[in-house]
């Protein structure tokens, strides 16, 4: 597999030990957001594999719903983006 030239890193380590890149973010066209996939968005934009804005941008997400991902992950843990957990983390 080929990965296009960027200008930040290719892979980041993560606090548990694992190895995030480039390759493990959801494509750009995804359409059904389940929990595993929010959290790979939000580790590659607070460990800074992709910046802020490109994930906006890649993703058409909006600044509150990515806010709202990231808070959600940082207070709650990862089970808090699931959606049907939405009431229990509110």
């Amino acid at each position: 597999m080929y990965l296009k030239k960027s200008t930040g890193p290719r892979t980041v380590t993560l606090a548990d030990g694992t190895i995030l890149s480039q390759a493990d973010l959801p494509p750009p066209n995804t359409y059904r957001w389940v929990a595993s996939r929010k959290a790979v968005v939000v580790d590659a934009v607070v460990h800074h594999l992709i910046s802020r804005k490109d994930a906006l941008a890649r993703y058409d997400l909006s600044e509150e719903e990515l806010d709202a991902w990231i808070a959600a992950c940082m207070l709650h843990g990862r089970d808090a983006l699931k959606a049907t957990a939405l009431q229990r983390f509110r």
